[in-house]
C-alpha cells in the first residue's frame, strides 16, 4: 500500500527554508538598519552602499550589488519585497535556489550599468543615487513572463491581463521615461528596470532556465570547488573504480568505455509492486528530500509511466 511506504509518513521533516524566504527576511532587516542608522548612527555607510555617479567615478564597484539591498522608504520595499516573495517563489521552484539567486543580482547587476551609464552620460538628469532590488525583480518578472506568457496576473489586483502583455507595458514605460526624463515619473531609476527586464529576456532566451544549461558566472563556482585528486609522478596508486553509468537512457562513448542504459521499464517488463519498489519509491523520496526540481529527465519520465500504471489500475 502507499500510506505504507516511508515517504508517506509524517517523519517530522520539514524542507529547509527556500531562497527566496531568506532573501526576503534580508532585505527586510537591512531597511531596518538603514531606519536605526538615520535615527542614531548617523554614518556615510550608505553613500558607500548606494550606486552614485560619484562612487562609479572612484571605480567603487561594489554599489552594483551592494545598492541592491537597499531601499528609499517603506512603500519603496513594500512594493519590491511583495513582487519579488511572487516572481521570487515561482523562479525558485522552476529554476532552483542557485539560478533564481543569479538571475536576480544578474539582472540587478545589468540594470545598475545602465543607469550608472544615463547617470555618468547626462549628470543631473537621471538622477545621482539609486537604491533598491527592483531591477533584479525586473528581471525576474520578464523570466516569468516569458515562460508563463499566457497566465492571467492582475495589475494592482484589478486589471487582467496575460503575463507577456504586462511585460511589455513595462518595457513601453522604461523606455519612455529614459527618452522624456521627467520628475513626473516618482524618481523611478528607469534605467535599472529597464536593464533589469532585458537582463532577464536574455536568461530564457539562452536557455539559462535549464538546470543542464551553464549560467553566466558559474566559472567563479567552478573556482571554489574543490579539485580532484591526482596521483602524484612515481607514486602507484589503486586503478580507480568504474564509474556509474549515466542516469540517462540511450548509449553513452567513453575512451576505452560503452554504457547502455535501460530504458524506463514498461508495463510488460515488470510487475507493478517491483516497479514501484525499484524505479517510482527511490524518485519520491528524491522529491520529498530535494524538490521537483532535482529530478533528472529520465526520472521524470519514469514518473509519467508509474501514473499511466495508476490510471490503468
Amino acid at each position: 500500500m502507499l500510506e505504507d511506504r516511508s515517504y508517506m509518513r509524517d517523519t517530522g521533516y520539514r524542507p529547509p527554508i527556500t531562497a527566496t524566504a531568506v532573501l526576503t527576511i534580508g532585505l527586510i532587516a537591512v531597511f531596518a538598519l538603514q531606519c536605526i542608522d538615520d535615527a542614531y548612527l548617523h554614518s556615510d555607510a550608505q553613500s558607500y552602499l548606494a550606486l552614485t555617479d560619484y562612487g562609479l567615478r572612484r571605480h567603487w564597484y561594489w554599489q552594483l550589488i551592494s545598492f541592491q539591498v537597499l531601499h528609499g522608504n517603506l512603500l519603496h520595499i513594500l512594493c519590491n519585497v511583495l513582487t519579488f516573495w511572487w516572481v521570487g517563489r515561482y523562479a525558485e521552484t522552476v529554476m532552483g535556489a542557485t539560478r533564481m539567486l543569479v538571475a536576480f543580482f544578474g539582472s540587478g547587476l545589468v540594470g545598475g550599468l545602465f543607469q550608472g551609464a544615463l547617470m555618468l552620460a547626462f549628470p543631473g538628469i537621471y538622477g545621482s543615487a539609486v537604491v533598491g532590488a527592483s531591477a533584479g525583480v525586473a528581471g525576474l518578472i520578464a523570466i516569468f513572463a516569458l515562460l508563463e506568457r499566457d497566465t492571467v496576473i492582475r495589475l494592482n489586483f484589478i486589471f487582467p491581463m496575460r503575463a507577456i502583455t504586462f511585460l511589455w507595458i513595462l518595457l513601453g514605460i522604461s523606455v519612455f521615461f529614459i527618452l522624456v526624463p521627467t520628475s513626473r515619473n516618482m524618481g523611478v531609476a528607469d534605467g535599472a528596470h529597464l536593464g533589469g527586464l532585458l537582463a532577464g529576456i536574455a536568461w530564457v532566451k539562452f536557455g539559462w532556465h535549464h538546470e543542464f544549461a551553464t549560467t553566466p558566472g558559474s566559472w567563479l563556482r567552478d573556482k571554489f570547488r574543490r579539485p580532484e585528486l591526482r596521483v602524484l609522478p612515481g607514486r602507484s596508486s589503486r586503478a580507480p573504480s568504474r564509474p556509474a553509468p549515466p542516469s540517462s537512457a540511450g548509449a553513452v562513448t567513453l575512451p576505452g568505455v560503452r554504457w547502455t542504459t535501460s530504458p524506463v521499464p514498461s508495463s510488460i517488463e515488470t510487475s507493478e509492486a517491483e516497479f514501484m519498489a525499484r524505479e517510482v519509491d527511490p524518485i519520491l523520496e528524491k522529491i520529498a528530500a530535494h524538490g521537483l526540481q532535482s529530478l533528472t529527465d529520465r526520472e521524470r519520465k519514469t514518473l509519467e509511466a508509474a501514473r499511466e500504471k495508476m490510471g490503468r489500475r
